[in-house]
Protein backbone atom coordinates (compact mmCIF):
# COMPACT_ATOMS: atom_id res chain seq x y z
CA UNK A 1 0.00 0.00 0.00
CA UNK A 2 0.88 3.58 -0.99
CA UNK A 3 2.67 5.33 2.01
CA UNK A 4 1.21 8.73 2.86
CA UNK A 5 4.17 11.61 2.82
CA UNK A 6 3.98 13.19 5.63
CA UNK A 7 4.01 16.82 4.56
CA UNK A 8 2.06 16.84 1.52
CA UNK A 9 -0.75 18.65 3.05
CA UNK A 10 -0.70 22.30 3.08
CA UNK A 11 -0.99 22.61 6.97
CA UNK A 12 -2.54 26.31 6.36
CA UNK A 13 -6.15 24.77 5.54
CA UNK A 14 -6.48 24.22 9.10
CA UNK A 15 -5.08 26.48 11.98
CA UNK A 16 -6.01 24.19 14.89
CA UNK A 17 -6.74 20.64 14.93
CA UNK A 18 -8.54 19.10 18.09
CA UNK A 19 -7.84 15.40 17.82
CA UNK A 20 -10.34 13.50 20.70
CA UNK A 21 -9.18 9.71 21.43
CA UNK A 22 -5.65 8.82 22.45
CA UNK A 23 -6.09 5.18 22.19
CA UNK A 24 -4.26 2.31 20.28
CA UNK A 25 -4.98 3.83 16.75
CA UNK A 26 -5.80 7.56 17.94
CA UNK A 27 -2.20 7.93 19.36
CA UNK A 28 -0.15 7.27 16.20
CA UNK A 29 -2.72 9.11 13.74
CA UNK A 30 -2.85 11.90 16.38
CA UNK A 31 1.30 11.89 16.12
CA UNK A 32 1.20 11.83 12.29
CA UNK A 33 -0.52 14.74 12.26
CA UNK A 34 2.26 16.61 14.72
CA UNK A 35 4.94 15.07 12.45
CA UNK A 36 3.41 16.68 9.41
CA UNK A 37 3.50 20.05 11.10
CA UNK A 38 -0.16 20.58 12.07
CA UNK A 39 -1.09 22.78 15.47
CA UNK A 40 -2.64 19.89 17.48
CA UNK A 41 -4.00 19.22 20.10
CA UNK A 42 -5.20 15.99 22.12
CA UNK A 43 -7.66 14.56 24.70
CA UNK A 44 -7.88 11.23 26.14
CA UNK A 45 -10.62 9.92 28.61
CA UNK A 46 -7.36 8.59 30.48
CA UNK A 47 -4.56 11.16 29.97
CA UNK A 48 -1.45 10.78 27.82
CA UNK A 49 1.07 12.61 26.50
CA UNK A 50 1.29 13.77 22.72
CA UNK A 51 4.91 14.72 22.00
CA UNK A 52 4.78 18.12 20.49
CA UNK A 53 1.31 18.80 20.61
CA UNK A 54 -1.37 19.95 23.56
CA UNK A 55 -2.79 18.27 25.72
CA UNK A 56 -6.62 19.45 27.40
CA UNK A 57 -7.52 18.45 30.47
CA UNK A 58 -10.84 17.70 28.53
CA UNK A 59 -13.24 17.38 25.33
CA UNK A 60 -14.75 20.91 25.63
CA UNK A 61 -10.94 22.36 26.03
CA UNK A 62 -9.85 20.53 23.03
CA UNK A 63 -12.63 21.98 20.75
CA UNK A 64 -12.74 25.39 21.83
CA UNK A 65 -10.30 26.92 19.21
CA UNK A 66 -9.90 24.18 16.81
CA UNK A 67 -11.22 24.40 13.41
CA UNK A 68 -11.06 20.77 12.62
CA UNK A 69 -11.97 18.40 15.35
CA UNK A 70 -11.49 14.16 14.88
CA UNK A 71 -12.62 11.43 16.97
CA UNK A 72 -11.50 8.05 17.40
CA UNK A 73 -13.04 6.89 20.28
CA UNK A 74 -14.39 3.25 20.97
CA UNK A 75 -18.01 2.93 20.37
CA UNK A 76 -21.22 4.84 18.89
CA UNK A 77 -22.37 5.75 23.11
CA UNK A 78 -18.69 6.99 23.30
CA UNK A 79 -18.81 9.42 20.20
CA UNK A 80 -22.31 10.64 21.11
CA UNK A 81 -21.35 11.36 24.51
CA UNK A 82 -18.05 13.35 23.84
CA UNK A 83 -19.06 15.38 21.35
CA UNK A 84 -22.38 15.88 23.33
CA UNK A 85 -20.22 17.39 25.71
CA UNK A 86 -18.48 19.97 23.57
CA UNK A 87 -19.18 23.11 21.69
CA UNK A 88 -17.59 23.38 18.63
CA UNK A 89 -16.84 27.39 17.05
CA UNK A 90 -19.35 27.93 13.80
CA UNK A 91 -17.92 26.41 10.74
CA UNK A 92 -15.85 24.00 12.31
CA UNK A 93 -15.40 20.90 10.57
CA UNK A 94 -15.90 17.25 12.65
CA UNK A 95 -14.07 14.34 11.15
CA UNK A 96 -15.71 11.20 12.54
CA UNK A 97 -13.21 8.27 12.13
CA UNK A 98 -14.30 5.98 14.92
CA UNK A 99 -16.13 2.54 13.60
CA UNK A 100 -20.15 3.27 14.59
CA UNK A 101 -22.08 2.49 12.12
CA UNK A 102 -24.53 4.93 9.62
CA UNK A 103 -27.38 4.67 12.43
CA UNK A 104 -24.56 6.38 14.60
CA UNK A 105 -23.64 8.94 12.27
CA UNK A 106 -27.23 10.28 11.51
CA UNK A 107 -27.30 10.77 15.72
CA UNK A 108 -23.76 12.64 15.50
CA UNK A 109 -25.01 14.71 13.11
CA UNK A 110 -28.60 15.60 14.72
CA UNK A 111 -26.10 16.32 17.65
CA UNK A 112 -23.93 18.87 16.31
CA UNK A 113 -25.20 22.54 15.23
CA UNK A 114 -26.14 23.54 11.78
CA UNK A 115 -22.73 25.66 11.44
CA UNK A 116 -20.52 22.52 11.95
CA UNK A 117 -19.87 20.23 9.23
CA UNK A 118 -19.76 16.20 9.42
CA UNK A 119 -17.62 13.86 7.60
CA UNK A 120 -17.51 10.01 8.41
CA UNK A 121 -14.45 8.32 7.64
CA UNK A 122 -13.77 5.48 9.50
CA UNK A 123 -10.61 3.46 8.69
CA UNK A 124 -8.94 0.14 7.33
CA UNK A 125 -5.71 -0.87 9.03
CA UNK A 126 -4.35 -1.70 12.18
CA UNK A 127 -1.58 0.05 14.75
CA UNK A 128 1.22 -0.61 12.52
CA UNK A 129 -0.10 0.78 9.74
CA UNK A 130 -1.59 3.90 11.75
CA UNK A 131 2.00 4.92 12.50
CA UNK A 132 3.13 4.46 9.13
CA UNK A 133 0.69 5.86 7.28
CA UNK A 134 -0.78 3.15 5.25
CA UNK A 135 -4.37 3.51 6.42
CA UNK A 136 -7.44 3.03 4.36
CA UNK A 137 -9.62 6.15 5.23
CA UNK A 138 -13.49 5.12 3.93
CA UNK A 139 -15.14 8.63 3.59
CA UNK A 140 -18.73 9.37 3.47
CA UNK A 141 -19.80 13.47 2.47
CA UNK A 142 -17.96 16.08 1.95
CA UNK A 143 -14.37 14.80 1.56
CA UNK A 144 -12.78 17.83 -0.21
CA UNK A 145 -12.05 20.66 2.23
CA UNK A 146 -10.74 17.34 4.86
CA UNK A 147 -9.18 15.08 1.70
CA UNK A 148 -5.14 16.71 2.59
CA UNK A 149 -5.18 15.94 6.03
CA UNK A 150 -7.08 12.94 5.97
CA UNK A 151 -4.17 11.92 3.10
CA UNK A 152 -1.59 12.03 6.39
CA UNK A 153 -2.87 8.80 7.42
CA UNK A 154 -3.28 6.80 4.43
CA UNK A 155 -4.90 6.56 0.80
CA UNK A 156 -8.83 8.45 1.35
CA UNK A 157 -11.66 6.65 -0.22
CA UNK A 158 -14.52 8.32 -1.41
CA UNK A 159 -17.78 6.15 -0.10
CA UNK A 160 -21.12 8.24 -1.11
CA UNK A 161 -22.81 10.73 1.49
CA UNK A 162 -22.41 11.07 4.79
CA UNK A 163 -23.01 7.74 6.74
CA UNK A 164 -21.55 5.75 3.59
CA UNK A 165 -18.38 5.84 5.20
CA UNK A 166 -19.58 4.04 8.14
CA UNK A 167 -21.85 1.57 6.06
CA UNK A 168 -18.89 0.62 3.62
CA UNK A 169 -16.64 0.09 6.97
CA UNK A 170 -19.53 -2.44 8.29
CA UNK A 171 -19.70 -4.18 5.36
CA UNK A 172 -15.88 -4.57 4.87
CA UNK A 173 -16.19 -6.20 8.40
CA UNK A 174 -18.55 -8.54 8.08
CA UNK A 175 -16.53 -10.10 5.48
CA UNK A 176 -13.08 -9.84 7.24
CA UNK A 177 -13.97 -10.87 10.99
CA UNK A 178 -16.00 -14.26 10.50
CA UNK A 179 -13.32 -15.20 7.86
CA UNK A 180 -11.28 -15.18 10.80
CA UNK A 181 -13.53 -16.53 13.40
CA UNK A 182 -13.84 -19.48 10.60
CA UNK A 183 -10.52 -20.28 10.35
CA UNK A 184 -10.23 -20.28 14.09
CA UNK A 185 -13.05 -22.54 14.13
CA UNK A 186 -11.49 -24.86 11.23
CA UNK A 187 -8.27 -24.83 13.23
CA UNK A 188 -9.83 -26.30 15.77
CA UNK A 189 -11.32 -29.11 14.19
CA UNK A 190 -8.44 -29.95 12.48
CA UNK A 191 -6.77 -29.91 15.81
CA UNK A 192 -9.20 -32.45 17.53
CA UNK A 193 -9.18 -34.55 14.14
CA UNK A 194 -5.15 -34.90 14.55
CA UNK A 195 -4.60 -33.42 11.28
CA UNK A 196 -1.19 -31.31 11.41
CA UNK A 197 -2.23 -28.04 11.71
CA UNK A 198 0.73 -26.75 9.68
CA UNK A 199 -0.07 -28.59 6.85
CA UNK A 200 -3.14 -27.33 6.94
CA UNK A 201 -2.13 -23.50 7.12
CA UNK A 202 -0.06 -24.37 4.53
CA UNK A 203 -2.57 -25.74 1.97
CA UNK A 204 -5.15 -23.13 2.91
CA UNK A 205 -2.09 -20.66 1.84
CA UNK A 206 -2.92 -21.56 -1.55
CA UNK A 207 -6.14 -20.80 -1.41
CA UNK A 208 -8.34 -17.63 -1.61
CA UNK A 209 -7.70 -17.68 1.91
CA UNK A 210 -4.29 -17.06 1.84
CA UNK A 211 -4.33 -13.98 3.98
CA UNK A 212 -6.25 -15.25 6.53
CA UNK A 213 -4.64 -18.13 7.03
CA UNK A 214 -0.97 -16.56 7.09
CA UNK A 215 -2.23 -14.09 9.69
CA UNK A 216 -3.45 -16.89 11.98
CA UNK A 217 -0.04 -18.78 11.41
CA UNK A 218 1.98 -17.12 14.25
CA UNK A 219 -1.17 -17.54 16.64
CA UNK A 220 -1.65 -20.85 16.08
CA UNK A 221 1.79 -21.88 16.61
CA UNK A 222 2.51 -19.66 19.46
CA UNK A 223 -0.36 -17.25 20.75
CA UNK A 224 -1.57 -14.16 19.78
CA UNK A 225 0.30 -10.85 19.44
CA UNK A 226 0.07 -8.03 21.37
CA UNK A 227 -3.37 -6.69 20.68
CA UNK A 228 -3.92 -4.42 17.71
CA UNK A 229 -7.68 -5.07 17.25
CA UNK A 230 -8.89 -5.82 20.24
CA UNK A 231 -11.16 -8.59 20.33
CA UNK A 232 -14.23 -7.08 22.17
CA UNK A 233 -13.82 -4.37 19.21
CA UNK A 234 -14.39 -7.28 16.41
CA UNK A 235 -17.38 -8.20 18.47
CA UNK A 236 -18.68 -4.45 18.65
CA UNK A 237 -18.25 -4.19 14.70
CA UNK A 238 -20.19 -7.01 13.96
CA UNK A 239 -22.48 -6.08 16.76
CA UNK A 240 -23.29 -2.88 14.51
CA UNK A 241 -23.49 -4.72 11.71
CA UNK A 242 -26.29 -7.07 12.73
CA UNK A 243 -28.69 -7.94 9.72
CA UNK A 244 -31.22 -10.31 8.91
CA UNK A 245 -29.14 -11.68 5.97
CA UNK A 246 -26.14 -11.90 7.73
CA UNK A 247 -26.48 -15.69 9.48
CA UNK A 248 -22.32 -16.08 8.56
CA UNK A 249 -21.72 -12.75 10.64
CA UNK A 250 -24.31 -13.17 12.83
CA UNK A 251 -22.88 -16.69 14.08
CA UNK A 252 -19.25 -15.47 14.18
CA UNK A 253 -20.70 -12.70 16.36
CA UNK A 254 -22.10 -14.63 18.70
CA UNK A 255 -18.52 -16.61 19.00
CA UNK A 256 -16.66 -13.65 19.39
CA UNK A 257 -19.45 -12.31 22.32
CA UNK A 258 -18.76 -15.45 24.43
CA UNK A 259 -14.93 -15.37 23.73
CA UNK A 260 -14.89 -11.78 25.11
CA UNK A 261 -16.50 -13.30 28.24
CA UNK A 262 -14.40 -15.59 28.33
CA UNK A 263 -11.69 -13.81 29.48
CA UNK A 264 -10.10 -12.65 25.79
CA UNK A 265 -12.34 -9.48 25.21
CA UNK A 266 -8.64 -7.32 25.41
CA UNK A 267 -6.32 -10.08 23.41
CA UNK A 268 -5.93 -9.40 19.87
CA UNK A 269 -8.81 -10.78 17.52
CA UNK A 270 -6.32 -13.44 16.84
CA UNK A 271 -7.22 -14.99 19.88
CA UNK A 272 -10.40 -16.84 19.19
CA UNK A 273 -8.50 -19.35 18.10
CA UNK A 274 -7.30 -19.99 21.74
CA UNK A 275 -10.89 -19.52 22.41
CA UNK A 276 -12.22 -21.40 20.29
CA UNK A 277 -10.09 -24.69 21.03
CA UNK A 278 -11.01 -23.93 24.65
CA UNK A 279 -14.70 -23.37 24.61
CA UNK A 280 -16.33 -25.01 21.39
CA UNK A 281 -19.48 -23.20 20.53
CA UNK A 282 -22.44 -24.39 22.59
CA UNK A 283 -26.07 -25.66 20.92
CA UNK A 284 -28.81 -23.56 21.19
CA UNK A 285 -28.87 -22.36 25.20
CA UNK A 286 -27.47 -26.01 26.33
CA UNK A 287 -24.60 -24.82 27.85
CA UNK A 288 -26.36 -22.08 29.33
CA UNK A 289 -26.80 -23.17 33.31
CA UNK A 290 -28.63 -20.04 34.71
CA UNK A 291 -29.27 -16.68 34.49
CA UNK A 292 -25.64 -14.70 34.22
CA UNK A 293 -25.17 -11.18 35.86
CA UNK A 294 -23.73 -9.01 34.12
CA UNK A 295 -21.89 -5.51 34.90
CA UNK A 296 -19.67 -4.13 31.69
CA UNK A 297 -16.80 -1.63 32.41
CA UNK A 298 -18.12 0.32 29.74
CA UNK A 299 -20.99 2.04 32.14
CA UNK A 300 -20.26 3.55 35.48
CA UNK A 301 -20.66 0.94 37.99
CA UNK A 302 -23.28 0.25 40.48
CA UNK A 303 -23.62 0.59 43.76
CA UNK A 304 -23.16 -3.08 44.45
CA UNK A 305 -26.14 -4.02 45.51
CA UNK A 306 -27.28 -4.90 42.14
CA UNK A 307 -26.42 -5.51 39.07
CA UNK A 308 -26.56 -3.29 35.48
CA UNK A 309 -27.93 -6.24 33.45
CA UNK A 310 -29.05 -10.14 34.22
CA UNK A 311 -29.11 -12.56 31.63
CA UNK A 312 -31.48 -15.78 31.19
CA UNK A 313 -31.49 -17.59 28.05
CA UNK A 314 -32.36 -15.21 25.25
CA UNK A 315 -34.02 -12.60 26.96
CA UNK A 316 -31.59 -9.45 28.97
CA UNK A 317 -33.00 -7.79 31.56
CA UNK A 318 -31.42 -4.32 31.98
CA UNK A 319 -31.92 -2.52 35.66
CA UNK A 320 -32.87 1.04 35.86
CA UNK A 321 -30.25 3.72 34.19
CA UNK A 322 -29.54 6.83 35.46
CA UNK A 323 -27.89 10.16 34.59
CA UNK A 324 -25.08 9.46 37.12
CA UNK A 325 -21.04 9.65 36.52
CA UNK A 326 -18.25 7.36 37.74
CA UNK A 327 -18.00 9.57 40.49
CA UNK A 328 -21.66 9.31 41.66
CA UNK A 329 -22.55 13.08 40.41
CA UNK A 330 -25.44 13.91 38.30
CA UNK A 331 -25.23 14.39 34.66
CA UNK A 332 -26.76 17.38 33.67
CA UNK A 333 -28.76 18.25 36.63
CA UNK A 334 -31.86 20.26 35.28
CA UNK A 335 -31.14 19.27 31.89
CA UNK A 336 -33.81 16.66 30.49
CA UNK A 337 -32.33 15.64 27.09
CA UNK A 338 -28.78 15.80 28.57
CA UNK A 339 -29.76 13.17 31.12
CA UNK A 340 -32.16 11.32 28.49
CA UNK A 341 -29.10 10.88 26.19
CA UNK A 342 -26.64 9.80 29.19
CA UNK A 343 -28.65 7.27 30.05
CA UNK A 344 -29.40 5.96 26.58
CA UNK A 345 -25.56 5.84 26.06
CA UNK A 346 -25.17 3.82 28.96
CA UNK A 347 -27.92 1.46 27.80
CA UNK A 348 -26.83 0.87 24.41
CA UNK A 349 -23.14 -0.01 25.84
CA UNK A 350 -25.01 -2.82 27.97
CA UNK A 351 -27.03 -4.13 24.77
CA UNK A 352 -23.83 -4.14 22.91
CA UNK A 353 -21.95 -6.44 25.55
CA UNK A 354 -24.35 -9.13 24.63
CA UNK A 355 -24.75 -8.59 21.31
CA UNK A 356 -28.00 -6.46 20.86
CA UNK A 357 -29.19 -3.14 19.83
CA UNK A 358 -31.86 -0.65 20.40
CA UNK A 359 -33.47 -2.47 17.60
CA UNK A 360 -33.97 -5.90 19.92
CA UNK A 361 -35.54 -4.33 22.37
CA UNK A 362 -38.70 -5.68 23.47
CA UNK A 363 -39.99 -3.52 26.58
CA UNK A 364 -39.21 -0.16 27.81
CA UNK A 365 -40.42 1.68 30.97
CA UNK A 366 -39.56 5.09 31.89
CA UNK A 367 -39.92 6.62 35.06
CA UNK A 368 -39.87 10.90 34.64
CA UNK A 369 -40.17 13.28 37.69
CA UNK A 370 -41.98 15.72 35.88
CA UNK A 371 -44.49 14.94 33.30
CA UNK A 372 -44.05 17.85 31.52
CA UNK A 373 -40.55 17.15 30.23
CA UNK A 374 -42.10 14.50 28.21
CA UNK A 375 -41.53 15.57 24.92
CA UNK A 376 -38.23 16.50 25.35
CA UNK A 377 -37.16 13.10 26.35
CA UNK A 378 -39.49 11.71 23.48
CA UNK A 379 -37.23 13.33 21.02
CA UNK A 380 -33.98 11.89 22.10
CA UNK A 381 -35.70 8.61 22.26
CA UNK A 382 -36.75 8.84 18.99
CA UNK A 383 -33.58 9.42 17.76
CA UNK A 384 -32.29 6.94 19.28
CA UNK A 385 -34.81 3.88 19.23
CA UNK A 386 -35.65 4.02 15.51
CA UNK A 387 -38.17 1.32 13.10
CA UNK A 388 -41.23 -0.03 15.15
CA UNK A 389 -41.24 0.72 18.52
CA UNK A 390 -40.85 -1.82 21.14
CA UNK A 391 -43.81 -2.20 23.79
CA UNK A 392 -43.34 0.59 26.52
CA UNK A 393 -44.72 1.97 29.72
CA UNK A 394 -44.03 5.81 31.00
CA UNK A 395 -45.23 7.06 34.54
CA UNK A 396 -44.48 10.56 36.52
CA UNK A 397 -43.37 9.37 40.49
CA UNK A 398 -42.95 12.18 43.23
CA UNK A 399 -38.92 11.58 43.34
CA UNK A 400 -36.32 9.44 42.09
CA UNK A 401 -33.66 8.04 44.69
CA UNK A 402 -30.75 10.80 44.15
CA UNK A 403 -32.10 14.45 44.04
CA UNK A 404 -31.18 15.71 40.95
CA UNK A 405 -32.26 13.02 38.71
CA UNK A 406 -34.91 12.72 36.43
CA UNK A 407 -35.52 10.25 34.40
CA UNK A 408 -35.21 6.47 34.85
CA UNK A 409 -35.13 4.01 32.23
CA UNK A 410 -35.23 -0.38 32.19
CA UNK A 411 -35.15 -2.54 29.42
CA UNK A 412 -35.93 -6.09 28.12
CA UNK A 413 -34.18 -7.53 24.92
CA UNK A 414 -34.00 -10.45 23.03
CA UNK A 415 -30.76 -11.53 22.41
CA UNK A 416 -30.12 -11.94 18.70
CA UNK A 417 -28.96 -15.83 18.31
CA UNK A 418 -29.10 -17.08 21.93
Amino acid sequence: MRKAPLGSNDVSNYSHIAFLGLGRMGAPMAARLVEAGHRVTGWNRTPRPLPGAAVAATAAEAVADADLVITMLSDPAAVQEVLGSVRPRPGTLVVEMSTIGPEAVARVRALLPADVDLVDAPVLGSVQPAAAGELVILAGGNVTPCREVLEVFGVVREAGPLGAGAALKLAVMSAIVPAQVLLAETLAYAEAQGVDQGLLLDVLEGTMLAGVAVRLRPVAESGPPEPRYALRLAAKDLVLASHEVQTLAGAARDRLLRAAGDGFADHDVTAIVQAARTAPAPHGNAARTGPVRINPATVPPTNGRYSHAVRSGNLLFVSGQVALDADGAVVGEGDMTRQAEFVFDCLERILADQGCTFGDITFIRTHLTDMDLLEEYAEVRTRRITGEPPASTTVEVPRLFRPGLLIEIDVVAAVPGA
